[in-house]
């Protein structure tokens, strides 16, 4: 009988927290949309400004704040943070101005899109070595891109954005020699002065929302807990499942966007996106099965 180590093996803990992360962020469109009437760039502002107490707490509780103090002084961490803070801002950005603007379906089909866009990268930037199925999964996808932007006669930008930032930004964040609690920190304490300089211009330009309504100020003051504690959860869950159960977990959020655009938010599917995202379903099917079935003989 062959044994397992505790690190491939799927622990119920790691269970939990990766499919609450999931849930969190499947569940996310909602908040956001009742957050659609308040421009994209000030809820972005928020989500960064009260992220920091949510995440500095943490690492208080955690007693990891040695870490974060070191990689302050380091000029090349802080540097490849200031990096992947730029790329997980333009992300909430797009993916905010996306929701309100009724483009839900467009967020789900970017983050569809994300592994396999990964593996792409992962292929061109660092020379890592496609088989024909992940070949076949990627061109998949590439022509379901082709298929939505020739019906709308332009680029579908939200997708593509999305992909490309939370792409890079999972890229370079494997770079950071530093936790993922230490580092989410990190990336918003840099985020932290723009922040704070745009909501204290709205605010002495009279056009910010904060103070406003109860509902407003009290859904803005969220944006840390809805920002963060995903995150958090996901990183936690990370280090105790295996990568392939991982790999499958993460449709979770975006067909949790799908239906909520098509049932919740009324976004119309199209007959291009019908073609389309049957597409990208079934790249990520050929994605997947190879992954996992290379992963049980690992593990075996």
């Amino acid at each position: 009988m062959t044994t397992q180590s505790t690190e491939t093996l799927d622990t119920p803990r790691g269970l939990a927290f990766a499919v609450t992360a999931y849930l969190l962020w499947g569940f996310l469109p909602l908040y956001m949309k009742a957050l659609s009437h308040i421009p994209a760039p000030e809820v972005v502002a928020h989500r960064v400004i009260w992220s920091v107490p949510v995440a500095g707490a943490l690492l208080i509780v955690l007693r990891r704040t040695k870490d974060l103090q070191a990689a302050l002084k380091n000029p090349r961490m802080l540097g490849m943070a200031c990096i992947t803070a730029a790329l997980i801002s333009l992300n909430w950005g797009i993916y905010v101005w996306s929701i309100a603007a009724g483009r839900a379906l467009d967020a789900a089909l970017g983050y569809y899109i994300n592994p396999l866009f990964s593996i792409a990268l992962g292929a061109i930037l660092l020379r890592e070595p496609l088989g024909k199925a992940q070949m076949a999964a990627v061109a998949l996808a590439a022509a379901a891109v082709v298929v939505l932007t020739l019906e709308a006669g332009r680029v579908p930008w939200v997708a593509v954005g999305l992909t490309l930032t939370w792409g890079f930004y999972a890229f370079f964040k494997k770079s950071l020699p530093i936790g993922p609690n230490q580092g989410f920190l990190l990336e918003v304490l840099i985020l932290l002065a723009p922040a704070l300089g745009y909501f204290a211009y709205l605010t002495a330009t009279g056009s910010s929302s904060f103070g406003g309504s109860l509902s407003d100020t009290s859904l803005l003051l969220g944006c840390g807990v809805v920002t963060a504690v995903p995150l958090i959860v996901y990183a936690n869950g990370a280090k105790l499942v295996r990568l392939s159960t991982m790999g499958i977990l993460q449709y979770i959020a975006p067909t949790m966007i799908m239906l909520a655009a098509v049932l919740l938010f009324g976004e119309e599917f199209g007959q291009a996106r019908m073609i389309a995202f049957p597409m990208i379903w079934a790249a990520l099917v050929i994605y997947t099965v190879p992954m996992v079935r290379q992963m049980r003989k690992r593990a075996g």
